[in-house]
């Protein structure tokens, strides 16, 4: 034991005589722990979020009677439904904006508690008889989440009142309720939605709902049986979301560890002569590698308590963006305030543990296998890194079949990115080999003495700022590849809104009843041009969800709706007169389908197998979206009404319209929507999504700088060995100042070079690949000139910036400095 800590004490004081190094290594695990728990943290506050809203309800989500259309439904139906000897439950489900808070929607939940399904739990708990007569009794009580409650200001026992003036039940906060929801019995409920003797769906206890007898007779065609899949549904379709949001906390994990790595590295080598002289004092091999590694464990522990407070922070800075871009894309409630189990925190710290091993297990191992007497010996040094080159040619070369597999034979989300990781990984494998093989190349060319020194000696330095280069890399690549797709994805949307919203204002009726007076009403106003009535049943195709339109025949459809593939000339004609629909691109890709293929549904009568005849681009839906003409779709289900109103008018009508529409039918804003309004909606729930995406692809950037101005401060120190004999032979300082900067250009730039083509690749696999397989979507590769160079000054910046310290302390160097490194030469 006294061994060992002599021998540790021995180590660890090259920390105290070199404390840059022992920053590196910090900050290196600080940082790829702090940006990959925070990505963690803000999946697990969005995952734990779906999971409360599944247990909102009973245990699991729970099967339903619903309007096909999705519409609301009579109270009268409950009544005669019980009466027939159907257990439903009504649920009334509605949105709601308090005052002073229009940048937050409220989901309202409004139950009936005594004739929930046995055994069905509320918000994960049972209600007590005592709490069932809490809920309908006045003045009731509205169940909160925390979250909500703080984010609404507000305290327990408050009356709010929403924007119809209507008060809501005194505010109750329940732990364990799902974030962005308040929960009431359905009379307070109807009355604050303004919604009254209407209900949304009728929940059913699943033993019955799976035999359940036929509907009565005046029902059939009003209702349809839904299994409870919703949630499930809503955690499949975010997936993706969050497996994208996983892969960019990885790969800052990744270039946060090539810091480490190379402190790590250089520190090993810079005690070569300590680790001799231990071994020589009869200190084992065995004792030294685990004295290195308690000191690894010891960092590493540090750097790991660190990185999982500053990832709890940056989770908290980002959230409340991941929050809005899962709401706007989804409709999935996130908490706005972070929530996380303890298991989070040591999971943090056991990632960062597991990455100080990866970032620092090869130069330990170097060193165990290293002789006794070579451990001193640079060449040995030199050598053993040169075969560690030559093993990492032939695993770059090993990524490049890899990625080529995944690409020509890979059908899945998890493919594209092994196919991204492989070229990631064969690149920065790839670029030491590259680098030594171009310098060598140079090297032979030269012919002046100073050249051929400044060739040979920034071959040298590859080993110490290889590691940085190679996080220049990957960060540069990565910012290329998401910048062109962002960007991309910014033209392709805004052209494909300018296309599809061409009416000038939505009407969007609350009841079957008004949208036929709707109907009635609009055709006899004179400013609109056009009235175009939508249809919708929601449909579960393939265990996908999906809602089918039924649209009117009209030219505006050809004017404004763009077609992917068609069929024909006209395929609006042949939608119009024949068995035919139109999908789109992402339900087509996941169905497997082609124009020419016919596509079965279930309708009440049985099965409807029409025809594709066009495939159309539909962004940022996450459920399928299908066109048929009406008069098909009203064939199978004859008492639909209009869900939604699209009106063709002259903009400077618009509203005075507006007006009118509130006034004739109590209608609030969010049921009557103009142009520009849901253009600029839109475009907000766009740069929010990715709002995330940005910052982390910000922060890896900036974590490769620092990787780079730590690997240069770190061997500024041991440069002066190799500048001092210049220096000697009459090379003025001004001059190997300029050398020194030339050689870290050099190695930037030629990594920048090789960054462009990669990040291409990479914007090429994200829009091909990782968006079909993530949203079903295929978007054109489009590159930007000038994002490109703005991007390449950003890092030519950040290597400038991080080449100065080291430059000012060369600069700054006395005489005595430069003369000292020759104190103990043979």
């Amino acid at each position: 034991m006294r061994v060992l800590v002599t021998a540790l004490q021995a180590l660890l004081s090259h920390w105290r005589r070199h404390p840059l190094q022992f920053f590196s290594v910090l900050t290196g695990l600080w940082l790829a722990t702090s940006l990959l728990t925070g990505v963690l943290a803000l999946n697990s506050q969005a995952r734990d979020s779906y999971a409360r809203a599944s247990q909102l309800i009973g245990g699991e989500p729970q099967a339903s009677l619903s309007s096909p259309s999705g519409a609301s439904v009579a109270q009268q139906w409950f009544v005669d439904l019980r009466r027939a000897g159907w257990p439903v439950s009504p649920v009334l489900q509605g949105r709601l904006q308090l005052p002073g808070h229009d940048d937050l929607s409220l989901q309202v939940m409004g139950i009936e508690p005594l004739s929930l399904p046995a055994g069905a739990a509320v918000a994960g708990q049972t209600l007590a008889l005592q709490q069932m007569v809490e809920f309908f009794s006045p003045p009731g009580v509205t169940w909160v989440a925390p979250q909500t409650l703080a984010s609404l200001g507000l305290q327990p026992g408050e009356q709010p009142s929403a924007l119809n003036g209507q008060r809501l039940p005194p505010l109750r906060v329940r732990a364990d309720m799902a974030p962005g929801v308040l929960l009431m019995d359905i009379g307070f409920a109807q009355q604050v939605l303004g919604q009254p003797g209407q209900l949304s769906r009728l929940l059913l206890p699943r033993e019955f709902a799976a035999s359940a007898p036929p509907l009565p007779e005046a029902l059939r065609g009003q209702l349809v049986l839904r299994q409870g899949q919703a949630q499930g549904d809503l955690a499949r379709l975010t997936e993706s979301f969050h497996l994208n949001l996983d892969a960019l906390g990885f790969l800052s994990f990744a270039v946060g560890l090539f810091i480490v790595h190379a402190a790590i590295g250089l520190a090993l080598e810079q005690r070569r002569g300590l680790l001799r002289t231990l071994r020589a004092c009869g200190v084992s091999a065995r004792l030294l590698i685990l004295c290195l590694s308690l000191e690894l464990g010891g960092l590493a522990l540090l750097g790991a308590v660190a990185g999982v407070v500053s990832g709890y922070w940056l989770a908290g800075v980002l959230l409340p963006d991941v929050a809005a871009s899962l709401r706007g894309l989804y409709g999935a409630q996130v908490a706005g305030q972070l929530s996380l189990s303890p298991w989070w925190w040591f999971s943090g710290i056991g990632l960062s543990l597991l990455g100080a091993l990866l970032a620092g297990g090869a130069s330990l191992l170097r060193a165990a296998r290293l002789p006794l007497l070579a451990l001193a010996n640079p060449q040995a040094w030199h050598q053993a890194h040169a075969r560690w080159l030559r093993r990492q040619g032939v695993v770059a070369g090993l990524a490049v079949l890899v990625a080529l597999a995944a690409w020509q034979w890979g059908d899945s989300l998890a493919s594209g990115f092994v196919l991204m990781a492989a070229l990631l990984l064969e690149a920065a494998l790839g670029l030491p080999v590259l680098l030594d093989a171009v310098l060598g190349g140079l090297l032979g060319r030269s012919r002046g003495v100073l050249g051929q020194w400044f060739l040979a000696d920034c071959r040298q330095q590859l080993p110490a700022l290889s590691l940085a280069l190679m996080a220049l890399l990957l960060a540069l690549a990565a910012n290329i590849g998401a910048g062109s797709m962002t960007a991309g994805f910014r033209e392709t949307f805004n052209d494909w809104l300018e296309q599809r919203l061409s009416a000038e204002l939505y009407v969007n009726p609350q009841t079957p009843e008004q949208a036929r007076q709707l109907r009635d009403w609009l055709a006899l106003q004179p400013q609109v041009t056009a009235l175009l009535p939508s249809w919708q049943v929601a449909l579960q195709i393939q265990g996908w969800p999906a809602d089918l339109y039924g649209v009117v025949e009209h030219d505006s459809y050809r004017e404004h709706w763009p077609l992917l593939e068609a069929a024909g000339a006209d395929p609006w004609a042949r939608l119009a007169a024949e068995d035919s629909l139109m999908l789109s691109e992402q339900l087509a890709r996941r169905l497997k389908l082609r124009v020419g293929d016919r596509l079965e549904l279930s309708v009440p009568q049985g099965q409807w197998t029409p025809q594709v005849v066009g495939i159309y681009a539909d962004y940022g839906n996450p459920r399928g979206h299908l066109l048929v003409n009406v008069e098909h779709l009203l064939r199978y289900w004859p008492d639909l009404t209009p869900n939604r109103f699209n009106l063709r008018l002259a903009p400077a009508a618009v509203p005075a319209l507006v007006g009118a529409l509130q006034r004739q039918f109590h209608l609030d804003d969010s049921r009557v929507v103009d142009q520009a309004r849901l253009k600029g909606w839109s475009q907000q729930v766009f740069e929010r999504t990715f709002a995330a995406t940005a910052a982390l692809n910000s922060l890896t950037l900036g974590v490769s700088g620092v990787a780079l101005f730590i690997s240069l401060l770190t061997q500024s120190q041991s440069r002066l060995g190799q500048l001092a004999p210049l220096w000697a032979l009459g090379v003025g300082r001004r001059q190997l100042l300029l050398l020194n900067l030339a050689q870290t250009w050099l190695l930037a730039l030629l990594t920048l070079v090789l960054a462009l083509p990669l990040g291409i690749v990479l914007a090429w696999c994200l829009d091909t690949v990782i968006n079909v397989q993530a949203f079903g979507w295929r978007l054109p590769l489009r590159v930007f000139p000038g994002q490109l160079v703005q991007l390449l000054g950003l890092a030519m910046l950040a290597t400038l910036l991080a080449s100065a310290w080291p430059l000012l302390r060369l600069y700054r160097a006395q005489p005595a400095d430069l003369l000292r490194t020759f104190a103990h030469e043979d």
